[in-house]
């Protein structure tokens, strides 16, 4: 594994995707143990109950709301009701984690995705794309 790259490179948080990780518990705890915080991405065909029993070890959870590969692709809604499943299960096991969400992000999928208790959102084709991405990032702060 490449952890300790990572630390060293200057990594605070390292995000590993649950469907690339056949040992979880044991990859959270090694990235814990070199003082990273831990987090899990989850592709959008991937269901939140996945991760109940990590739950508590973990700092923060990756929601994919588009098939991992290359920007630009169409949000895929149920990324909303899974982000709203993420947050009853955080929330039941009294945990403090970040949930975030990449892929599809705009003012109109961003706003739904904080209404069902996103913390952050990556944008990277929204913004990049636009006229004006500094006021495009202000615009998503301001959801």
């Amino acid at each position: 594994m490449y952890l300790e790259d990572f630390k060293n490179a200057g990594a605070e948080i390292l995000t590993v995707h649950y469907e690339a990780c056949p040992h979880l518990h044991r990859t959270i705890q090694a990235i814990k143990a070199l003082g990273m915080k831990a987090g899990v991405a989850l592709n959008p065909h991937t269901p939140v109950h996945l991760l109940e029993e990590v739950i508590n070890d973990l700092d923060l959870v990756l929601i994919m709301s588009v098939n991992p590969g290359f920007g630009g692709q169409k949000f895929i809604s149920s990324a909303v009701d899974k982000v709203r499943k993420l947050k009853e299960l955080i929330t039941a096991k009294k945990a403090n984690i970040i949930i975030e969400v990449d892929g599809g992000v705009n003012l109109e999928t961003g706003k739904l995705l904080v209404e069902a208790g996103a913390d952050a959102l990556v944008a990277g084709s929204f913004v990049f794309n636009s006229n004006n991405p500094s006021a495009i990032i202000q615009q998503l702060k301001d959801i």
